[in-house]
């Protein structure tokens, strides 16, 4: 049997499960500020809760992926769950917004432990040569999941009560967790040398500029794409656009987004990935430039497929090349940077850009957006230019 096949069933069970987690976690998502207003929570403390659950991933995933080298990919990712159950088990439980935002803390810790686990595990289990096909499978699952899981938490509350949501979310995680346990991969073998020397190995990363190179343009298209998120809604609300008309601006960048993964995965198995990363940052900065100088419908639909062409060509490209850049013992240090810099860029984007946003208005602050981006580009290839140690580039090379 080839390597290849062998390593397919363990890749499908990780997409499985993957995808189950994160629709479990999900189905959260509509109902949260909802189930918080009849709390007494009004828009700066819904604000509050979903910040402590941004700010907790981002900043807990990098020591979570040191962890993972050191301890196993498997234990973290089932105390991630374990944590993303309890927090959702504990909502059912809060009856003031400082409960609930408490509560979602620990969905950011479970979050933390639970996705730079399993983005190593996916290319622990994949041979080199097709990872731009698995990351494309891989996180099309987890799209798939982060937007069928919004449409089902908002019919379930309409139809068991705001409060339920929670209850079936938590217990969607414990079953995911029974199931992750006999079957989850182990990942390759520990460490065995001294652990402060290991600890070092680990942080030797940081002078990996071809890797920092994809943390600096993970970071610039999460600035981007939180702007996106935060204010592209109060844009087209200023713009007469009622809430449908808003949705479907996002279904075509979600679709598209979605839709392209499984492709252009497949591409950067044949191509320079470093040029499809380009590709991307190049669609962004032109989707979220062009957003603020069109009031059409259709011309905002427009602008948000090439946004979503932009997020499938670069982070499907990133994953691969963050996991050929990196030792397989140091990978998951590497995806917990990754995984910070998504959650912490979003952050940024829609704080600092709600700010500047009351300064020099919509069309300036989308332009702004845009040359972010645009900056990302430039830098990303000054640092790709370096040339790498011959053991940097091999991931099954410990």
């Amino acid at each position: 049997m080839s390597k290849n096949t062998q390593s397919l069933t363990p890749f499908l069970l990780l997409c499985l499960i993957g995808f189950a987690a994160f629709f479990g976690s999900y189905l959260r998502i509509p109902v949260m500020p909802l189930l918080a207003a009849t709390m007494g929570a009004g828009p700066s403390q819904v604000g509050t809760i979903n910040g402590a659950f941004m700010l907790t991933a981002g900043l807990l995933s990098i020591p979570a992926g040191l962890l993972a080298d050191r301890t196993g990919r498997k234990p973290l990712i089932i105390a991630g769950l374990i944590a993303t159950a309890a927090s959702s088990l504990l909502v059912t439980q809060c009856h003031l917004p400082g409960q609930m935002a408490a509560a979602y803390v620990l969905f950011g810790v479970g979050l933390a432990a639970f996705a730079p686990g399993m983005l190593s595990l996916v290319a622990d289990v994949m041979p080199s040569n097709r990872l731009g096909q698995a990351y494309g499978w891989y996180t099309t699952a987890i799209f798939i999941a982060m937007t069928l899981g919004p449409a089902s938490g908002g019919y379930l509350a309409k139809t068991v009560g705001l409060r339920n949501v929670f209850f079936v979310s938590g217990g969607m995680l414990v079953a995911v967790t029974l199931l992750a346990l006999p079957v989850l991969p182990q990942g390759p073998p520990r460490h065995k040398a001294d652990p402060h020397a290991a600890l070092a190995g680990s942080f030797e990363l940081l002078h990996n500029r071809r890797l920092l190179a994809c943390l600096l343009a993970t970071t610039g298209s999460c600035i981007g794409f939180g702007i996106f998120l935060t204010f592209l809604p109060l844009y087209a609300s200023k713009q007469g656009f009622d809430p449908a008309q808003v949705g479907l601006i996002f279904a075509a960048q979600a679709i598209t987004n979605v839709v392209g993964r499984v492709p252009i995965g497949s591409l950067a198995d044949r191509v320079d990935r470093r040029r499809l990363v380009a590709g991307g940052l190049i669609c962004l900065a032109v989707a979220l430039a062009a957003l603020g100088q069109f009031v059409q419908l259709g011309r905002l639909m427009i602008c948000a497929v090439v946004m979503g062409v932009g997020m499938a060509l670069t982070f499907t490209a990133i994953g691969a090349l963050i996991a050929e850049l990196v030792p397989a013992l140091q990978r998951g240090m590497a995806m917990g940077m990754y995984n910070s810099c998504v959650y912490l860029g979003m952050m940024f984007g829609a704080t600092v850009m709600g700010i500047a946003l009351k300064l020099i208005g919509y069309p300036s602050g989308f332009a702004a957006a845009g040359s972010v981006v645009l900056i990302t580009l430039i830098l990303f290839f000054m640092m790709m230019r370096e040339k790498q140690p011959q053991q940097a580039i091999h991931p099954d090379n410990p």
